[in-house]
């Protein structure tokens, strides 16, 4: 049995959507300097690194982060290795194999990108058309390796309402450099913010 930790860390240094928050993470109490314990002020975005958008990041009464059902964050997930691509397209979709797949993970070139300290703006992304056919399939969780499933500068953010509107799941900013294609345990919690749209969250893939 392996784990496979497939979460960006936080950091001060971490690449972040160009128009969220930037993370600032900073020591208010150090051992160091004769403090009695270390103690740090975290401040973020609902959004940052690894993180799962909740239906109400793009639907008004969608449903919150802490509403989210545990079995759709917790069990089976396929990774699907797209190379080369500079979108997954539902012409790349219809080739896979779902049977028995509830949660999808794609992984790309965008897993090396995670190297590079500026934000890449031609990250692969998934269509809308590809989102649809992952709807009508019964995916209930799609994860990407990248801070958005959504082309950048999109102004209509049709892939996420695809899915969002369905209930499915939106994964995003995963790092799968070091995840073979195939099947695994897929473990996701994020934060539990009341009424929250979304948030980070520690992603565990486990051998099956």
């Amino acid at each position: 049995m392996t784990f496979y930790d497939v979460t960006v860390p936080i950091s001060n240094a971490m690449i972040t959507w160009p128009s969220d928050p930037a993370v600032s993470i900073t020591g208010t109490s150090l051992i160091s300097r004769g403090d009695f314990c270390n103690l740090s002020e975290l401040k973020i975005g609902s959004h940052c690194g690894t993180h799962i958008d909740a239906p109400s990041h793009f639907l008004e009464n969608g449903r919150t982060i802490d509403q989210l059902a545990l079995e759709n964050l917790i069990g089976e997930a396929t990774v699907f290795e797209f190379k080369h691509k500079e979108n997954i397209d539902v012409s790349d979709i219809k080739q896979l194999r779902f049977d028995n797949v509830k949660r999808v993970l794609f992984k790309t070139v965008n897993s090396s990108y995670w190297k590079f300290s500026t934000f890449k703006k031609d990250f692969v992304y998934l269509t809308k058309d590809a989102a649809q056919y992952l709807v009508d399939k019964g995916i209930r969780l799609v994860g990407v390796d990248y801070l958005s499933v959504e082309k950048f500068e999109s102004q209509l953010a049709e892939t996420h309402h695809t899915l969002l509107r369905n209930d499915v799941i939106i994964l995003e900013g995963l790092d799968l450099s070091n995840v073979e294609r195939g099947r695994y345990e897929l473990i996701a919690l994020p934060l539990k913010i009341k009424d929250g749209d979304g948030s980070p969250a520690r992603v565990v893939l486990k051998s099956t």
